[in-house]
């Protein structure tokens, strides 16, 4: 191509057409320009052929091969993850649903009471399953009749996520639809008064 425009140079210079000759300068410095992108262009083009076709690209079955999973997530430094400890870990890394734990939901009637002879017995301090609430010390305690002891439950509207115990029980007037909140401080057990809510009686 390069031949064809200094031959048709040569033959503009040797007639005299001196315009023409101009123009034709014009036009060639164009056409080369647009040459050299061209060139950059192809080389581009295929220093990217050369790429994909000599740099291995992982296949479908590669990707959805649990040691070449457990590979890029570095599972495992040094040894291949089986396809059952694979999922344990994603397991272990999925947030938990609390409602999973819970066996069944109700509405109870809430009031609190506090270790006191007038409240309670001879022993305020010592629950009906033998449990000392003062040496615990800690509000996780409700007293409850029908349901049995050491049954965990939750009042999400009240405590969140706390989890309380039955460990003591009410009067036999009342029924499971009633339950006691042990408490540490008299006035807090007044001030907590009469609460209908939902509780979780977890599994």
């Amino acid at each position: 191509m390069i031949f064809h425009y200094k031959l048709m140079e040569i033959l503009f210079l040797k007639f005299d057409l001196k315009n023409m000759n101009l123009h034709f300068k014009r036009m060639l410095k164009k056409i080369q320009n647009t040459d050299k992108k061209i060139t950059l262009g192809v080389l581009i083009t295929a220093v990217l052929l050369t790429l994909v076709v000599l740099v291995p690209m992982p296949t479908f079955a590669e990707i959805t091969n649990m040691d070449y999973l457990a590979k890029i997530g570095q599972a495992s430094s040094d040894k291949d993850v089986s396809e059952g400890d694979f999922a344990s870990k994603i397991k272990n890394q999925l947030p938990k649903n609390k409602d999973n734990d819970v066996f069944y939901k109700k509405y109870i009637t809430f009031t609190a009471y506090n270790s006191e002879v007038a409240q309670c017995d001879s022993s305020p301090c010592i629950t009906a399953n033998g449990f000392n609430v003062c040496e615990h010390g800690i509000e996780d305690t409700i007293a409850m009749n029908g349901i049995r002891m050491g049954t965990k439950i939750r009042i999400p509207e009240l405590f969140g996520d706390r989890v309380f115990t039955v460990r003591d029980r009410m009067n036999s007037r009342y029924d499971s639809n009633r339950g006691d909140i042990w408490m540490v401080d008299k006035q807090e057990a007044r001030e907590f008064g009469v609460k209908i809510t939902r509780v979780e009686i977890l599994k």
